[in-house]
């Protein structure tokens, strides 16, 4: 039988890396790969309904085992990683009976997970850590969830009618990691009341808030021309762009001076030359409104620019992503209170919190089903410093099925 980290180890080996620059559904076809294997694995473990469609979302049901009037609950991932490092050629290296030292990474000497900086760890002594050999992020965001699903639903299935709990949708997305991750989910195919998406740090936290978030593109457009002629003639997109960069606050509305409630600009991506240059950009506060600020702050720096190079154009184009899920969650409060039941049942108190980033659970919950998010064992998610812990893994997949049986109630 396949372990929790047999699963894990396999999935993240597989490169899913997004693409925000690309048009298609999935945004890269290498998202396919892992989406089909979960198809193939859920038919394995004997569930129902099984379908993994053109755009890479797999659907599968763990069938009733209670009352059929219980209401049918979704528990989601995303199979693809962060746009922002390789995970091409994933080396996951396992660290068993973990014990509190810094992990050098044998793939680059120069990426060290210290202690120091990564508190977290201090609770994993003993645990099994796994990290990446540091030449690749690891992709437990979220293929750490992505086990702890399908490790749950082996659970389910193997107790059968030993638990009394009703239908447990599995759902697998693509994109999510570029604000897509939703697009193409039918949720009346999903048939669910509320979800739960398994994407979160360490362990029994349960998110009930996220960032609502924009994504800005500014794009420069000048006029190149030999540097020899250039006096008089030449508009260099390049300088242009970085003076825009420059006058954005870096005291404040950053992400390396604000924390808790605060929201932040954070350019994060550049490219171009001479005749054209762009930055991507993303916007985040908890309160919706503030981002109206953000967005003016943004077109005040462009518009001192134009007048500055009249003979340049200066676009800036907002692209909404996702909105703070907890006014959608008012709506069904039982999607909280049971998440809280189960992990009382467990013996586990659970952390009511906040998300400074987003999951597939905000645009599901603003789509009309209620999605908080539960933790998962991830850290330093997007960076090749990134580490998960086998017993956090667990101990999501464990309250994945309780949440069954407390819904089965």
């Amino acid at each position: 039988m396949d372990t929790l980290l047999d699963r894990f180890l396999r999935y993240v080996r597989i490169d899913t890396q997004a693409d925000e620059t690309s048009s298609t559904s999935p945004s890269t076809q290498k998202q396919l790969t892992l989406s089909r294997l979960l198809a193939e694995e859920c038919r394995s473990l004997g569930l129902i309904d099984v379908t993994c469609d053109e755009f890479g979302i797999v659907m599968a049901s763990v069938p009733c085992t209670g009352d059929p009037a219980t209401p049918t609950i979704a528990y989601v991932a995303h199979v693809d990683t962060s746009p922002e490092y390789s995970s091409q050629n994933v080396n996951p290296i396992v660290h068993p009976n973990y014990q509190g030292e810094d992990l050098a990474l044998p793939g680059d000497p120069s990426k060290v997970i210290r202690v120091a900086e990564n508190p977290d760890l201090k609770r994993c002594v003993g645990d099994t850590v796994i990290t990446s050999d540091g030449t690749t992020l690891l992709g437990a965001d979220d293929k750490s969830g992505v086990a702890a699903i399908m490790t749950a639903a082996a659970e389910l299935m193997r107790h059968g009618n030993q638990l009394k709990h009703g239908v447990v949708r599995l759902c697998f997305t693509c994109d999510e990691e570029i604000g897509r991750g939703t697009d193409k989910i039918d949720l009346a195919k999903l048939g669910a009341l509320v979800g739960y998406t398994l994407d979160g740090a360490g362990r029994d936290e349960v998110d009930s808030e996220t960032f609502s978030a924009d994504g800005v593109k500014v794009t420069v457009k000048g006029i190149n021309t030999h540097p020899s002629v250039g006096k008089g003639a030449m508009v260099n997109s390049i300088r242009i762009l970085s003076n825009f960069l420059s006058r954005l606050p870096t005291a404040r509305l950053s992400p390396e001076t604000t924390d808790g409630r605060e929201g932040f600009i954070h350019p994060y991506h550049v490219e171009g030359g001479v005749a054209e240059a762009s930055a991507r950009l993303i916007l985040r506060d908890f309160e919706t409104s503030n981002l109206t600020a953000q967005h003016e702050l943004l077109e005040s720096i462009a518009a001192s620019l134009r007048a500055e190079y009249p003979r340049a154009e200066i676009l800036v184009d907002v692209r909404p992503q996702y909105r703070n899920m907890r006014e959608g969650l008012i709506k069904e409060p039982r999607a909280i209170s049971k998440a809280v039941e189960a992990y009382r049942s467990l013996g586990r108190e659970p952390k009511m919190t906040t998300i400074r980033g987003g999951t597939d659970g905000s645009l599901l919950t603003a789509k009309g089903l209620p999605t908080p998010n539960l933790s998962t064992g991830e850290h330093n998610p997007h960076s090749p410093l990134e580490w998960t812990s086998l017993e956090e893994m667990q101990a999501a997949s464990e309250v994945l099925v309780q949440l069954a049986v407390e819904w089965g109630k």
